[in-house]
């Protein structure tokens, strides 16, 4: 299969779903070969752009005879498509959040392994360039994270709470940095204009690491805010980081370069000096982050047909998008705990 050209998929060609479809089409080593969604003129409009056959079925597409195939329905109807495509031997990518439950992404994490088939988890921030650009700073080791992922209301997703739809990408990257899950959890939530939670911030504690320090994470979600914002600030024992999915944009601030100035200021403050006129930002040196600029879902349908390919063991597998739910569903329990009263 390394040589052969992969016969691509899609399973929900809706607001994320059509994307998938485009990169599909476009991408080298790959072919669209069908698309399936309830909406007749919704499949027809993506075939009629990007080529592939408009379909009806999860099992007209399995007829077609596909290799690797996108899950991109609404979450609660992922375990029916991919159970069927699993079973089929096709390999999966499901768009976050795995399931909507943990049970139910348990159910199909087991499928795929019982089958042996690829089963990639869509959380396609790990692929964003000011992912990527975080992750070639090397370890950071975290002591203090702070998250926040706010837009309008879109109506889109709201079959789940905006942690499902929205907190889970920073869940994901939450227990990708810190490299466990959380030990304690303290979340709030209220559901506004639909049946789920709208809005919902939560503390999060990692156990201990070596290094022999917690980790505690403030993560904020929002699908009712008046802007878009999507920020990571990140403060180590080496370095503090701010960065902004938005802008693309990201500062780092080493304690290495700024040492010898820390220690002057701390001297000062120590001899009872008064500092009050001195500006912070003139003392500490800084470096922008490195963002290039790259498509996210390129990049991680690229990783997946790569992984299908050669075998790989997905980068974000079936464990990974289990654990992130997990959390989410501990997140929830939390928020109902406090009052709230969306599912």
């Amino acid at each position: 299969m390394s040589n052969d050209t992969m016969r691509c998929g899609v399973v929900g060609v809706g607001r994320m779903g059509r994307h998938h479809a485009r990169v599909y089409a476009q991408l080298e080593g790959a072919e669209l070969v069908g698309v399936v969604d309830h909406s007749q003129e919704r499949r027809t409009t993506i075939t009629d752009e990007w080529g592939g056959a408009p379909l009806a079925t999860v099992q007209e597409l399995i007829d077609l005879g596909v290799d690797a195939v996108t899950i991109a329905t609404p979450t609660i109807h992922h375990r029916e498509a991919a159970e069927a495509l699993l079973e089929a031997g096709v390999a999966c990518l499901i768009e976050k959040p795995l399931a909507p439950t943990a049970d139910e992404a348990m159910a199909i994490a087991e499928t795929a392994q019982r089958c042996e088939t690829t089963l990639q988890v869509g959380h396609v921030v790990r692929f964003d360039p000011v992912m990527q650009a975080i992750k070639s700073l090397g370890p950071i080791h975290p002591r203090h994270v702070e998250v926040s992922r706010i837009s309008p209301m879109t109506f889109r997703s709201l079959d789940v709470s905006v942690v499902l739809d929205m907190m889970i990408h920073d869940l994901d990257l939450l227990l990708m940095l810190v490299g466990r899950e959380p030990e304690d959890i303290q979340a709030s939530g209220v559901p506004v204009l639909s049946d789920q939670i709208d809005v919902c911030n939560a503390r999060l504690t990692f156990p201990a690491a070596e290094e022999g320090f917690r980790t505690v994470a403030n993560v904020t979600a929002s699908r009712l805010a008046l802007k878009t914002e999507r920020k990571i600030r990140i403060i180590s024992e080496d370095l503090y980081l701010s960065a902004d999915f938005a802008t693309r944009s990201g500062t780092v601030v080493r304690k290495s370069s700024n040492e010898a100035k820390l220690q002057e200021m701390q001297d000062r403050i120590r001899s009872g000096e008064d500092l009050s006129d001195v500006n912070y930002l003139d003392l500490v040196e800084f470096d922008e982050l490195q963002v290039d600029d790259v498509e996210p879902l390129r990049l991680q349908a690229e990783d997946f047909l790569h992984n299908v390919r050669t075998g790989t063991r997905p980068s974000i597998d079936a464990e990974a998008g289990f654990a992130a739910v997990r959390t989410a569903e501990r997140i929830l329990e939390s928020a109902h705990a406090t009052g709230a009263i969306g599912v």
